[in-house]
């Protein structure tokens, strides 16, 4: 095929905003090129609110042909949280067939350079872009986010860490020069010269794996990685979430394509129901990569058994923030119910263990009693979540019947001090959606122990009673290194507690959010600045992201020859 994207044109297009994004990583300031309002889109090619429902519409009941080979049949069975039947079909592969035809198209992709893989990559994200309000209905409707969190989280939010996949990408190629003249002096004889050229080499087709609940947001970041440093990328979706990444899949096919590369380089993996096919790719001796998030005993199989691949885990983590004292009571509260409350807790970042000094706590508006914070949090997510139509568009559904489960079983395991409701979506009456439920715990007894340090996914918190703020410390810190987090939280008007807390985190490699009250929660991270995960304790073994998160998926190759 004939390219219709010439590298030219790529970088006249794209080359200002690699050039933002490299700058935001060194700065660490905000920044984002992708618009979070849902009103920003509908001119210059971007679909609106209507044209993007329905362009989601229209792909129900149909079949999604992406035109790649080894397709051996069509597969599909994806049921919205909300109640709804997609009734799409995906290309089943025969992977004897689809993984010799990726690897065809690795040389000339290898050849093209880092510039314009990553000007590639960022014309895929740009078309992404343009379609969010598509892909937010289809992240919706496979994840059960309530609509604005999958425009936000499934869209700008989730193209923003792609690109800063790319970015990061682009810099660790580049750091070594293209070529070198290296000579050196013999004294009186003729000095040795040489020529030397070095090469980025991709290690392979990276698998992507991806997960249910950020089918996108959680998948980005290793797809445009891999792909930007050279290797081919295969897409195996959660079979509960295929259309996501699906439809990235068809994004990217279409822009190698027009840029005068084998589409190849991008394919689909979907699954027939229970087929399990994650297993069999990641030990495939053509996976040299393996991106994952989701369940901690996969990732450990995965860890364990796909040797021949550089694997990268996000698993499973017991989020905890520390509670000693505040300066804005309920600046807290308020700010611990939200982040409680969003998406019925079903983020890896929402916090679970709530520690709190069983003689209570200092604060603006004097001393609190363990029994009285609990009480006040209860009531500041009951407050939250009172009016039905704004607790729909906060907790969205539950993704699964094992999170209900979840739910349902927390209230036997101590005091409930704030029972889950059910709550009724009038849009979508088939849609399972609760509140969180927060059981009172003590830190001191086995058995309770027992229960809040295992993670338990879903909108289930323990508030957990500890002798002192030293106590505290030191369950963070044990928690931490044994079961691993994604995120810590800590409120607190100690200098001495404050170091404690900070100290903990530095040594035990967990990423820390002090006294937030505002409107910035600890279970959210922002693109460009902020690092998901520190890949320093056991919930992940990799940073979204960071030079680790890249440099790893390509090696340098060096021919040397006499001038």
């Amino acid at each position: 095929m004939a390219a219709e994207l010439t590298a030219h044109e790529l970088i006249a297009k794209h080359r200002p905003t690699l050039d933002q994004a490299l700058e935001a990583i060194r700065t660490r300031a905000y920044w984002s090129p992708h618009p979070e309002h849902p009103k920003a889109y509908g001119e210059n090619g971007s679909l609106g609110a209507a044209e993007g429902k329905a362009a989601f519409d229209a792909l129900l009941g149909g079949r999604l042909d992406l035109g790649q080979p080894g397709t051996d049949d069509w597969v599909g069975g994806e049921v919205s949280p909300y109640s709804l039947d997609l009734g799409i079909t995906y290309p089943h592969a025969d992977v004897d067939t689809l993984l010799p035809a990726m690897r065809r198209g690795q040389r000339a992709w290898r050849d093209a350079g880092a510039e314009t893989r990553a000007l590639v990559c960022v014309e895929i994200l740009k078309r992404i872009s343009d379609r969010t309000h598509e892909f937010a209905h289809a992240v919706m409707h496979t994840s059960g986010q309530a609509f604005m969190m999958a425009f936000q989280a499934g869209g700008p939010h989730a193209q923003d860490r792609g690109l800063e996949a790319v970015a990061y990408a682009y810099v660790e190629q580049v750091r070594t020069p293209e070529t070198a003249e290296w000579t050196k002096p013999q004294g009186k004889r003729d000095p040795l010269a040489l020529t030397k050229r070095f090469t980025p080499v991709p290690r392979g087709i990276a698998l992507m794996i991806g997960c249910n609940t950020f089918p996108t947001w959680n998948g980005y970041p290793g797809l445009f990685a891999s792909l930007a440093t050279g290797n081919a990328v295969l897409v195996k979706p959660h079979p509960r979430a295929v259309l996501p990444l699906a439809l990235t899949v068809q994004v990217a096919r279409d822009v190698l394509a027009e840029a005068g590369f084998d589409p190849n380089l991008v394919a689909l993996a979907a699954e027939r129901p229970g087929e399990g096919i994650a297993k069999t790719l990641a030990t495939r001796p053509e996976i040299r990569i393996v991106d994952y998030t989701g369940s901690t005993e996969f990732g450990d199989w995965l860890e364990a058994n796909a040797r021949q691949a550089q694997v990268y885990t996000e698993k499973a983590g017991v989020n905890t923030v520390v509670v000693e004292s505040t300066g804005d009571y309920k600046g807290m509260l308020s700010n611990l119910a939200f982040s409680l409350s969003l998406y019925s807790g079903q983020m890896c970042t929402t916090p679970q263990n709530l520690l709190v000094p069983r003689q209570g706590i200092r604060t603006d508006e004097g001393p609190k009693s363990y029994d009285e914070v609990v009480t006040d949090l209860a009531a500041a997510v009951g407050g939250l979540l009172g009016d039905d139509a704004r607790a729909n568009a906060l907790l969205g559904a539950i993704v699964n019947p094992d999170v209900k489960a979840r739910v349902e079983a927390a209230s036997a395991l101590g005091e409930v001090a704030l029972a889950s409701r059910e709550i009724t979506n009038p849009e979508f009456p088939g849609a399972v959606v609760r509140s969180p439920v927060i059981v009172k715990l003590d830190g001191a007894k086995p058995d309770d122990q027992t229960a809040f340090m295992n993670e338990c996914f879903g909108p289930v918190a323990f508030a957990v009673a500890v002798d002192s703020a030293a106590d505290a410390v030191e369950l963070l810190r044990r928690t931490i290194r044994e079961k691993g987090a994604m995120t810590v939280g800590a409120y607190t008007t100690s200098e001495e507690v404050e170091e404690a807390v900070r100290e903990a985190c530095l040594e035990e490699c967990a990423q820390l959010s002090l006294n937030l009250t505002g409107g910035v929660y600890v279970n959210q991270t922002a693109g460009f600045s902020d690092f998901h995960g520190s890949g320093g304790n056991p919930a992940a073994n990799a940073a979204l992201c960071d030079g680790a998160f890249v440099a790893n998926r390509f090696r340098v190759v060096e021919v040397r020859s006499e001038v």
